[in-house]
This record gives structure tokens, C-alpha cells and sequence, in this order.
């Protein structure tokens, strides 16, 4: 175990500086640092490296430690000397050092900002990444320490060591002196040392997960003796997926001379097993799991999936349980799955691995599905293999201690063998990566979201995550500005994956309509209206059509330039007698897919009302045709003819087109449905919400979703939404592939400098340590650093003192409150506008004041008028889990109660608040809605970049509010505004790499 922590004599020891890491191959390891009790674990660390690394340390043979090397390299003061090791299991692998020099390279101390640094990695965990982690972290600890610059001699054979510090990212310097390299690096953080992070970052996050879900060999402990129980189950279902690996049985309990259990071999202990297994399934009760934990990282296990449940869905005691655990694994370089985990679940031919409570394994698919709650599991995986879905990879986390949806879309990012990532969560551990991940993974595939627990105000049992003060409504605002397609329920989070995962991105939002029914052509036409596509009247087929009607009716519209998706609606052929046609409803199914089989790059849906026979077709049956185009370019680009292939791997995928299609303008009116003669053959047959397969198709676990599948739907609002949905993440998609940008031309006019002085002047003098908010002179001072220009106001205690104002300012002015209670609230009467004299405004002060209270409780100023236009109201602010959030709103009670805001992430681009001003429901009015004339919008997208602008550089502003912001035709004018200043909450961010402590 660790060693405690003694205190240094000039130091506190500085736990903060603790953290678990990813390792290149997805091993885990600890980083902390070094102790005055670490000096046997040196001494013995020092044995097992190479004369070789001993002398690319030393520059000369060194074969073993002195005392008095073990004293100096176990002692720092965590200032000027300070050492950090990497373990595992408890021994050191790595250590890394700096003392503080001067310029002449002798020791020294504050404020020298110089130290020097050397590295030494065990042989046996060189080529890990374990160098380029110990920099990281030793380079914030410096940085934290007031050391600005790194300075190492290198012997320049030593490559690997060069090779570490050139690929950091950092700036530096290098030249040869007296026979060896000497290197300087700047320690500031830098664009390219984050990508570099973050690049190592993702690649070993995803390996972690890889390697968990790709195991060699699996051993399930706490299988039972007898059939049933969670072990014995999970066991059952590993055989039956005919798992490539080598598995084993593992229970304490079993005889001496129990060989083999349901055909596997059987072992009391891993001890027993004459290979390394890769992953454990623990399924023994909570009390025993320690037990089992440290027999597997005794023996080399890599990775634990948790089925045990009493952990911190339990309360306080469980929690501490959980932590505990998470630490026992961590120290032995396995990440964990669980606890009270479900199971996972990896399709792929190679591996064919159902770990998992789930008693049938899904067929193989596009599609990789995560999720936080088993329950939820449990009903997905149900749900899709009814709908005929099959999965790439499936990750029940249960009580998320360790892996999370995080980790999970770094693993789905670059996976070849998913299309589309689903992910339940009921919590966030860390919104800001999310987002990053996301918008990362979402430029080269779906990310479909359902958040759970949105509205309880209460984190999830077992979920310990930061507290973040946003509502729901700003969060999925900011996972829609991060490419996520955010949906409200499992079920529509699986009727989007399913037409993601088989259908190409629609070009734009004009839809066609075709079908049997000119009713349920009628409900399909109202439901795109509804949300927000463009659809063209229904073609009705009539109920007489045939099978072949709707190959060609299909064949023909996907050869139409004017529509970009189709949406087939069917309903059961009625006879002669009146009663319904069973019909052969793979008949219908093959039709449509030889309509699309030309490889159309619009999508297909179908909307099916209980036609018998379908379904089963639909559900059982999985294609084999050749990969349909992912990604098209707009229909009025391109020849009817022509298609654009998206490759799927996300290493070689490039953007889909960038310019939308010219949409057709929507009617204001209910279509005039079309008719289409139909032959007199009986209609086909039916379908429920399961996906469409090729005729060709053979059941089985093969491929069962995947391009060229057709998803039906059971009602027309649901196929609707699905395609809806996708238009949206299409059309982020184009424009994600040209970034916005900040505009160069706000530098000019903003004095960067000149408020953080405003900034840390405010702050040293604020009586409270938590921050200030400040008054409107110090507000208006610090805002027209950044070129926000806030209309004066001056105090009207009496009527004297509003007629020297007004004449001052010059009429026409406004009268108006600023008592908190009143403030913003024009409807109770607090403001009056347009006075033109010193009569008017006599008049109206003993108004205001007659009405609503004494000048003492009302605290009324004057201002002068501002041109007319469009209140609106910007707002920035700071929140510790999800980072920096800009709004905009129309000011007034009917915005606020109708929740008409949108939001973005801090720093906003051009692109982002152009979006911004117009993704309000309201937008209307700023665009000259019932003959009003426009208002000037490019100042208020000026406004919003100035804002993010100010924010962004001084994270100490943490809260302000323009309120209001008068937008008028030419111009606007902030009448109001309030700014908190605070110190800045930590960013988890922008540190080194390290894993979560829940």
C-alpha cells in the first residue's frame, strides 16, 4: 500500500498533487510525491533498471544508490526540491525530480523561476507513456511553484528521453554543449502542448476501455456451484456467445477435485491459472470483493467488471466502500466497470464477448450503447433486439465509479466498428471533457444523449459528480451546441440510432411523403411541420397499391432533386370483403430495398400501421447489401444521379458538404395531398418499429444494423422526430466543418491589461474573500475596457436632485427604481420613459413616489432615453462543473416564464452568436416580425463577442448581466448592468492528465 505522508520541515506535503493516470496501453498507474518513507521502495526500484538507463541518468556507470543519494532524493521541501513517483501496486515504476537553480545553474530559491529536471523510467514500463506523464505533472507542480522554465542535460544517445521533452508540446530551446544535449523548455502551457495532452489523453482513455472490452482471456469470480446465481449466469451467457477467449471459473468454495464447470476450467484462486487472465467478472458479495480485487492484481488481471452491488447506492458507509475499492484496483493498474455494473458487451467476430446479466447476446451492429442504470440496460438491449438492432459494443457502468460515458466516447471515437454512440446518463462527472468529447466525436459520428434525473434537483445514488447551478434547459442547450442530438426518452433515443446507424444524413429538411393512406400521409405532412421540417404534399398511392407501387413511388422521389429524405407510410391492404390482406410482407420489404439499392443518398423511413406479417421480417432478418453513403451533398449540388460516400472510420473521415440544400418553402397550408394511380395488385403488409431488411438477408447475429437498413416506425410523430433529429446533426455537421472565429478586430479595442489591474484592485479590497459584486460606476468602468459601453445614470434622491440630472444629461430622459425588488420590473410601474421636460418630470416623480414608496426605498435615477427598439437581455456566467455560459433573451415577464433562452459556451465564435440571437423562439421580433423594422443585429453579435470575450480572459468575472439592451435599427444601447467578481473556481480542465475521485 501507500506510504502516509509525513510532513516536511519546510513544507506541508501537498496531496493535491496525487492523481491516478491512464497509461499509454491503458494500464492505470499512480502519480504522488516522494516521501521521506520511500527510501527502500527507491533503493529497490534503483535495482531493477538497466546499467544502460542508470548511466543515460548519470552520464557515468552508477550501479547503486548511496545513502546519501537516497537521502537527498527522498527529501524535498515540495518548493525548490521536489520529487514525484509513479507506482503501481504500491512500487515505484518511475521518478522525476527538480531543483530550482539560477542563472548560473547553482541551487537557489523564490523568485528564481528556473529548475532543473531529470527523469528515470524502469526498463520493463519504458514505451508506456510514463515520461511523458511524469512531465506533465511535473510541470504544474512547478508552475503552481512560481518555475517558469525546465532546464535537462540529455547525452544524446539517450532518444527516447529527447524524444519525450520535443514531442511535449511545449516551446523550447536546444543546443550541444560539453558533449551533451541541453535542452530548455518554457513551461506556459501552449495550444500545441494541450493537443498533445488530450491527444495522449484520448488514445490511452480509449485503449483503457479497448482492453476491457476486448480480453484474450475472462475469469468469472464467484461462479456458483450450482446452476443459477449471478456468476454461474454471467458465465452461461459468456459460453453461449461464443466468446473466442479462454475462460475460466473461479470460487473459493469449489472442491479440490472439480476440474472443469459447464465445460471450462475450474480454479479456487487465480493463483491456480497457469496464464494471465486479462478481465475479471467479480460477482461475490461487497465484503469479499477486496479479497478478489487483490487476487487479481497480484496476477497481472487488467481490467474488473463489478457485478457486486452494497456499494454507494447504500449511503455513506457504501461510498466509502466504493472509494476504497476504486483505489485497491487503481493501485494495481485496473480500471473497474461498476460496482453494481450490468455487464458489457463486444460483438465483434474476433471476440464475440457477452460478460453480462443479459441472457442474449444482440446481433452485431453499428451501434455502441452506454449506460449508467441497468434497469435501462436491461430495457435497451430488449428493446433493440425486438427491433431487430444489433450493437458493436454495450457498457452497462452501474454505479460509475471508474469508467465512464467519458471514457466511453473516447473508446466510441475512434472504434471502426461503431456508427452511432447512445448514451444514457444520470449524471455528469465532468460536463467540460463531456463537451469536449463530444464535439469531438460527434464531428465524425452520432452522439445521441437521454439524461436521466434531470429535474430531481438530487445526484443519482451511487453518483458523486461536482454540483452545478445550471438548469437542465442550459444544458442541453450546450450538448446541442456540441453536436449531441439530446432526445427525452430511450425510446426515441433508439428510434434516432436506428435511422443514424442504416440511413445516410439527409442534405437538408425537405422531406416527400408517400404511401397508401392519405390519412396517415395527412398525420406524417403535420408531424415534419410540427418539428420544424419542410415537407411536400403526400403522394397518395392509394390503398390498391401494390409492392411494386412503392418501389417505383420510392425509386422516384429519391431521384428528385427537390426533397433530401423519404418518409414511406403504409397501412394493411383491405379485400373485398373487408377485411384485412396478411399479405407476404417481405414482398414489400424487398421492394423497398430495391428502390434504394442504386445506393440513394437520402434516407428512408417507414411508417407502418399493424400490417401482420412485416414485423417479423423487419425484426428477424439483417442485410447484406453493400454499404449505403453516410453523408451527401446538398440535392440542388449535385446530379440526381450522383452520391457522396462518408467513410465510417473516423480516422479517415472527412466533413460532409458545407452548404445546405435550398429549402423548398413550406405552405401555409394543408397540403393538397397527390394521387398516384396505382396497379391493381393487392397491397403488401405491414410492419411495427423494427428496421427494414434486404431480401436477401439471412437471420442471425450478423450485421443487424448497419447501412442499407430501412427503420420503420409505429407511429408517424416518431419516425418524424428521428429524421428531424438527424437534419439537425446534419446540418451541425457542415457547419462544424468550418469552425467559427473570433474576430480579429475586437483586439483593437480592448485593454486586456487594463481590467485584470480594475480586476485584482476590486478584488484585493473586497470585504468578502468569496468576491464583490460591483456598483454601477466600477461595473460601467471595467465593461468599456472591453468596449461595452454602458449609458450613465445619475442618483435622484428628490426632485431637485432628478431636474439637475436631467439637465445635465439632456432631455428626453427616463425615470426609474433600482431598488432590488423593483429593478427590471417596468410592469409594476417602476419606470417612466420619454419625459421631455422639467414639469414632466416633477410630475413624475410624485407618481413614482405616490405609488410605490419614499426616494429612500425606491432609490430612483435618471437616464437618458435611449433610441427606441428591442429589449433584450445578455448575460454571462460562471459555473464550476460546466465552465463559462453566455445568454440571450428578449427582456420582459413572457420570456422568463416561457424559458426563451438560449445559451452558449464561453469563448463564443462569430458562428456561435449569430446562432445565438437566433435560436430564441422570439428571434422573430429582431428580424422585422409583422412589419417592424429590423433591428441591427450585427452590433448585438458584437455585443455577445465582446462579453464571451471579457469573461473568457478573466475568469474572476463570474457573473454579469446587460439588462436591459435596447437593439434599436441602428445601433444598441446597455441601460443597465451588473458584474461579480470572485476567485476564479478551479478548472479541472486545463491541468495534467488524471482520472476522477468520485
Amino acid at each position: 500500500m501507500e506510504p502516509m505522508p509525513e510532513q516536511s520541515p519546510h513544507h506541508a506535503y501537498p496531496d493535491h498533487w496525487e492523481a491516478d493516470v491512464v497509461l499509454r496501453d491503458g494500464g492505470t498507474a499512480r502519480i504522488r510525491p516522494i516521501t521521506t518513507d520511500d527510501a527502500e521502495r527507491l533503493v529497490s526500484f534503483y535495482e531493477q533498471v538497466s546499467d544502460e538507463s542508470k548511466y543515460y541518468r548519470f552520464f557515468a556507470p552508477y550501479p547503486r544508490l548511496s545513502d546519501r543519494d537516497v537521502h537527498r532524493f527522498t527529501h524535498h521541501d515540495y518548493v525548490d526540491r521536489v520529487g514525484l513517483a509513479v507506482t503501481i501496486g504500491g512500487e515505484f515504476i518511475g521518478t522525476v525530480r527538480y531543483d530550482r537553480i539560477n542563472e548560473q545553474g547553482r541551487p537557489a530559491s523564490a523568485p528564481a523561476d528556473e529548475a532543473e529536471v531529470a527523469f528515470l523510467v524502469q526498463d520493463a514500463h519504458q514505451g508506456r507513456g510514463v515520461a511523458s506523464a511524469l512531465l506533465e505533472h511535473i510541470a504544474a507542480v512547478a508552475r503552481e511553484r512560481g518555475i517558469r522554465r525546465f532546464a535537462a542535460e540529455v547525452l544524446p544517445a539517450n532518444n527516447k528521453m529527447i524524444k519525450v521533452f520535443r514531442d511535449g508540446g511545449y516551446t523550447q530551446r536546444r543546443s550541444f554543449e560539453d558533449g551533451s544535449v541541453h535542452l530548455t523548455l518554457d513551461l506556459e502551457p501552449t495550444e500545441k502542448s494541450l493537443a498533445v495532452q488530450r491527444g495522449r489523453e484520448q488514445r490511452a482513455e480509449a485503449r483503457s476501455v479497448q482492453r476491457l472490452l476486448a480480453p484474450g482471456s475472462v475469469a468469472v469470480i464467484g461462479t456458483g456451484r450450482t446452476p443459477g446465481g449471478v456468476g454461474r449466469t454471467v458465465l452461461r451467457n459468456l459460453l453461449a456467445s461464443g466468446y473466442t477467449g479462454r475462460a475460466y471459473a473461479v470460487n473459493r468454495a469449489f472442491d479440490e477435485g472439480l476440474a472443469t464447470l459447464d465445460g471450462v476450467p475450474a480454479h479456487r484462486s487465480l493463483g491456480e491459472i497457469d496464464e494471465q487472465v486479462d478481465l475479471a467478472v467479480i460477482a461475490v458479495p461487497a465484503h469479499r470483493v477486496p479479497e478478489a480485487v487483490a487476487d487479481c492484481g497480484e496476477h497481472g488481471v487488467q481490467g474488473l467488471v463489478v457485478l457486486s452491488a452494497g456499494y454507494a447506492e447504500r449511503g455513506a458507509e457504501g461510498r466509502e466502500l466504493q472509494r476504497e475499492l476504486v483505489r485497491q484496483a487503481r493501485s494495481y493498474g485496473m480500471r473497474i466497470i461498476g460496482p453494481n455494473a450490468f455487464g458489457i458487451i463486444n460483438t465483434a467476430e474476433s471476440v464475440r464477448l457477452n460478460a453480462s446479466l443479459a441472457p442474449e447476446s444482440p446481433a452485431r451492429g453499428r451501434i455502441g450503447l452506454f449506460t449508467q442504470s441497468g434497469a435501462i440496460g436491461i430495457a435497451l438491449l430488449s428493446g433493440l433486439h425486438r427491433r431487430g438492432a444489433g450493437l458493436s459494443s454495450f457498457i452497462s457502468a452501474g454505479n460509475r465509479a471508474d469508467v465512464s460515458g467519458n471514457d466511453f466516447l473516447q473508446y466510441s471515437f475512434e472504434d471502426p466498428d461503431t456508427d452511432v454512440a447512445l448514451l444514457y446518463l444520470e449524471s455528469l462527472g465532468n460536463p467540460r471533457k463531456f463537451n469536449r468529447l463530444a464535439r469531438r466525436t460527434a464531428a465524425v459520428k452520432p452522439v445521441v444523449v437521454v439524461k436521466g434525473a434531470r429535474h430531481s434537483g438530487s445526484t443519482p445514488p451511487g453518483h458523486a459528480v461536482p454540483v452545478s447551478r445550471i438548469p437542465d434547459a442550459t444544458v442541453s442547450a450546450l450538448m446541442r451546441q456540441a453536436g449531441v442530438i439530446r432526445v427525452d426518452t430511450v425510446t426515441e433515443m433508439v428510434d434516432a440510432g436506428l435511422l443514424l446507424a442504416g440511413q445516410p444524413l439527409p442534405a437538408g429538411p425537405r422531406v416527400a411523403i408517400l404511401g397508401n393512406s392519405e390519412s396517415l400521409g395527412l398525420l406524417t405532412y403535420d408531424a415534419c411541420l410540427a418539428e420544424g421540417l419542410r415537407p411536400r404534399p403526400p403522394i397518395d398511392l392509394t390503398t390498391a397499391a401494390s409492392p411494386q407501387d412503392f418501389r417505383d413511388a420510392l425509386a422516384e422521389a429519391l431521384a428528385d432533386g427537390t426533397c433530401d429524405a423519404v418518409i414511406v407510410t403504409a397501412i394493411p391492404w383491405v379485400g373485398e370483403n373487408g377485411e384485412a390482406e396478411t399479405g407476404d410482407g417481405q414482398v414489400l420489404a424487398a421492394a423497398l430495398h430495391k428502390a434504394v439499392a442504386g445506393g440513394s443518398a437520402k434516407p428512408v423511413a417507414v411508417v407502418h400501421v399493424e400490417i401482420g406479417g412485416l414485423a417479423e421480417a423487419l425484426a428477424a432478418a439483417s442485410s447484406t447489401a453493400a454499404p449505403r453513403p453516410r453523408t451527401v451533398t446538398p440535392a440542388a449540388d449535385r446530379p440526381q444521379t450522383a452520391t457522396t460516400t462518408l467513410p465510417t472510420d473516423p480516422a479517415r473521415s472527412t466533413a460532409p458538404a458545407t452548404r445546405e440544400a435550398s429549402p423548398a418553402p413550406a405552405p401555409n397550408t394543408g397540403p393538397a395531398p397527390a394521387t398516384r394511380e396505382a396497379s391493381p395488385t393487392p397491397g403488401a403488409d405491414p410492419a411495427t418499429p423494427e428496421a427494414t431488411p434486404a431480401p436477401e438477408a439471412a437471420t442471425g447475429p450478423e450485421a443487424a444494423t448497419g447501412p442499407g437498413r430501412i427503420p420503420a416506425y409505429p407511429a408517424a410523430e416518431r419516425a418524424v422526430r428521428a429524421l428531424a433529429e438527424a437534419v439537425k446533426y446534419a446540418q451541425w455537421r457542415r457547419q462544424a466543418a468550418v469552425p467559427g472565429k473570433i474576430p480579429e478586430f475586437l483586439d483593437d479595442t480592448i485593454d486586456e491589461p487594463g481590467a485584470a489591474a480594475l480586476i485584482e484592485e476590486q478584488l484585493a479590497t473586497a470585504p468578502d474573500p468569496r468576491g464583490r459584486a460591483l456598483t454601477h460606476d466600477e461595473a460601467r468602468e471595467l465593461l468599456g475596457r472591453y468596449g461595452i459601453d454602458v449609458r450613465p445614470t445619475l442618483p435622484a434622491p428628490d426632485p431637485g436632485a432628478a431636474v439637475a440630472a436631467a439637465a445635465r444629461l439632456g432631455y428626453p430622459v427616463a425615470l426609474k427604481t433600482t431598488a432590488p425588488h423593483l429593478r427590471h420590473r417596468a410592469d409594476l410601474g417602476g419606470v417612466r420613459l420619454d419625459i421631455a421636460d422639467e414639469e414632466a418630470l416633477r410630475r413624475a416623480y410624485g407618481e413614482l413616489t405616490d405609488l410605490l414608496g419614499k426616494p429612500a426605498e425606491l432609490l430612483p435615477v435618471v437616464q437618458a432615453m435611449a433610441p427606441r427598439g428591442v429589449d433584450t437581455v445578455v448575460r454571462a456566467s460562471i459555473d464550476a462543473a460546466a465552465g463559462a455560459v453566455l445568454s440571450f433573451g428578449l427582456a420582459g415577464a413572457p420570456s422568463e416564464l416561457l424559458g426563451d433562452t438560449a445559451h452558449r459556451l464561453v469563448p463564443a465564435t462569430d458562428r456561435d452568436a449569430a446562432e445565438l440571437i437566433r435560436s430564441i423562439r422570439a428571434a422573430p421580433v429582431l428580424f422585422g416580425w409583422r412589419g417592424s423594422a429590423p433591428v441591427d443585429t450585427a452590433a448585438l453579435e458584437e455585443l455577445l463577442l465582446r462579453l464571451s470575450r471579457l469573461v473568457d480572459d478573466h475568469p474572476e468575472v463570474v457573473s454579469v448581466a446587460l439588462e436591459p439592451v435596447v437593439v434599436a435599427p441602428q445601433g444598441l444601447t446597455v441601460l443597465g448592468a451588473s458584474v461579480r467578481l470572485a476567485p476564479p473556481p478551479a478548472r479541472s480542465d486545463l491541468g495534467p492528465r488524471r482520472l476522477p475521485n468520485y
